[in-house]
């Protein structure tokens, strides 16, 4: 039986309080001493990812005291919980199954009286099996002509991740001759987004994906609505053209508007949902269901490694342990997630939410204040473009912002073109190996225009190409290290009261219900 304590009541963490030395790292990364540390600092992750966090300010004994803070916190037993299928998310009283959408990592978790493995590959194969059938032909729309295109309709967890996902691979499938179909994403109830989706795409001959688990999410069902008129105004049989993710007991299950529904469950979380049905209908649509099937098995690897007790061999832990030594230690309030990759130019909005919508909380699992500091702000940008955007404040700016690079030794497309002695790719390499070092060392100079403090803290984790395994591995990492930050914060990491506030008082303002400022506000708006 696990034990959930506050992280101020750990005797690990006052241990740590006092090793607030603030490693200068002008010092550690500089000369021989630098490349040695590079050389030690780091962690294999799976498929030839590597964690770096030599230019972290941790020393030995820093990473020592988070191994003690894992143990005590009893990050491995809570994670087994979890796995296990024990009820981790209180807030809402449900377990929490994400992982097992890709793997089996410890008992068979049975709920509802449902084995939900067997559940979630069975959604696995009845995606795969219509998808397959789009792409023979053998599902087609009214004129009989194959679909050429997909839409996915949805918000938050049902967009941000599947889309950084489509993104990523998008070039990936082109090159390796298993791109099937182009994917568009609506999701802002915002008209001018459908709009615009609907403008640029072939109606008569894309296939639409509803996402909703309740049936009831009012931005999606207004989309839905736009969508419907569309493919009305074109002739078209909207019927013929959709498909639904959902729940199995929502009013879309089994409603004669689709072609067909894939479920989910509530034990999956949106920010969560890429590995489930909600990313595994677009992604098998777009690229093939083997491809989504080698996503799988990169994020299930990642998985089995978070279950390692050594944080010397479980990077998802470490990069937690850190994450809270700066949170909460070195009081640093923000991260820069900066991959050096295009095909990663929507995954830092998708971890916004992942890292935000779970560990923003200021109670804990029993609703009680914490005394400390949660979650960090998350933001970032691809390199290089970043450099050239907010890197100046990220250099000299008044706030130091721990950052977390990605970056690849090869690129996805192999197109390059050699300039002044170096190819593209070698030069993005190189200005990510550069950037780490100056934000390390920085630089003296007598005018104070130009001088570079340094000792800025970064990780970088380093692949040799953003592939469906290696995606799949570097999402597992970033949803494992939330879940092991929120562990040891003792905050419920898998609900999001603070989405439903506004979402309640928006109904208000369109039934007229509404009064003082809000009702000055709506005035305003002319609703």
């Amino acid at each position: 039986m696990t034990t959930w304590n506050n992280l101020d009541k750990l005797s690990s963490f006052k241990k740590l309080e006092a090793l607030k030395t603030q490693v200068e790292l002008k010092k550690v990364m500089s000369g021989a001493n630098g490349a040695k540390r590079v050389a030690e600092y780091r962690v294999p992750m799976s498929n030839g990812l590597v964690y770096s966090y030599a230019a972290k300010q941790v020393d030995d004994k820093v990473v020592d005291a988070l191994a003690e803070l894992a143990k005590e916190a009893e990050l491995t037993d809570k994670y087994a919980a979890l796995y296990n299928g024990e009820v981790i998310n209180t807030g809402e009283k449900r377990l929490v199954l994400h992982q097992l959408t890709r793997g089996q990592l410890g008992d068979d978790v049975v709920a509802d009286g449902v084995n939900k493995r067997e559940f979630y590959v069975k959604q696995q194969e009845r995606i795969a099996e219509f998808a397959n059938k789009v792409h023979a032909g053998e599902i087609v729309n009214e004129a009989g002509e194959k679909f050429t295109s997909v839409v996915q309709i949805g918000i938050g967890g049902s967009d941000l991740g599947p889309r950084a996902m489509y993104l990523a691979l998008e070039n990936w499938a082109k090159v390796n001759n298993t791109f099937k179909m182009e994917a568009h994403f609506i999701s802002n109830v915002d008209p001018d987004d459908a709009a615009a989706v609907l403008k640029g795409v072939d109606v008569a001959h894309s296939i639409f994906i509803l996402v909703s688990k309740s049936g009831t999410t009012l931005e999606t069902l207004t989309n839905e609505s736009f969508v419907k008129d569309a493919l009305k105004n074109a002739g078209l049989d909207a019927s013929k053209h959709m498909i639904a993710v959902t729940s199995e007991t929502s009013p879309l299950a089994k409603s004669d508007d689709y072609l067909d529904a894939f479920f989910m469950d509530d034990y999956i979380g949106g920010r969560y949902s890429s590995t489930s049905s909600v990313g595994g209908a677009v992604l098998s649509l777009a690229f093939g269901p083997e491809v989504f099937a080698r996503f799988l098995n990169g994020a299930a690897a990642e998985d089995a490694l978070a279950k390692n007790e050594d944080i010397k061999k479980n990077p998802a832990m470490l990069d937690a342990l850190i994450g809270v030594y700066e949170r909460n230690v070195l009081g640093y309030e923000t991260t820069a997630v900066l991959p050096y990759s295009q095909g990663l130019s929507r995954f830092p909005a998708h971890l916004q939410q992942l890292d935000m919508e779970s560990n923003g909380k200021s109670v804990n699992r029993f609703g009680e204040k914490v005394n400390y500091v949660t979650g960090p702000v998350i933001f970032g940008e691809p390199g290089t473009n970043g450099q050239h955007s907010f890197y100046q404040l990220l250099h000299q700016g008044t706030n130091i912002i721990p950052l977390q690079f990605v970056g690849f030794k090869n690129s996805q497309m192999a197109t390059d073109v050699v300039i002044e002695n170096s190819t593209s790719q070698q030069k993005l390499c190189a200005n990510v190996a550069a950037q780490i070092m100056a934000f390390a060392c920085g630089k003296d100079d007598d005018n104070a225009n130009k001088y570079f403090e340094g000792n800025r803290p970064s990780s970088i984790i380093v692949g040799d190409q953003l592939t469906p395994e290696t995606l799949g591995a570097l999402l597992a990492h970033f949803e494992n290290k939330v879940m092991f930050q929120g562990f040891v914060w003792n905050v419920n990491s898998f609900d999001q009261e603070g989405v439903q506030l506004g979402k309640t008082l928006a109904k208000k303002v369109l039934a007229g219900d509404t009064e003082d400022a809000l009702k000055a506000y709506a005035d305003m708006l002319n609703i």
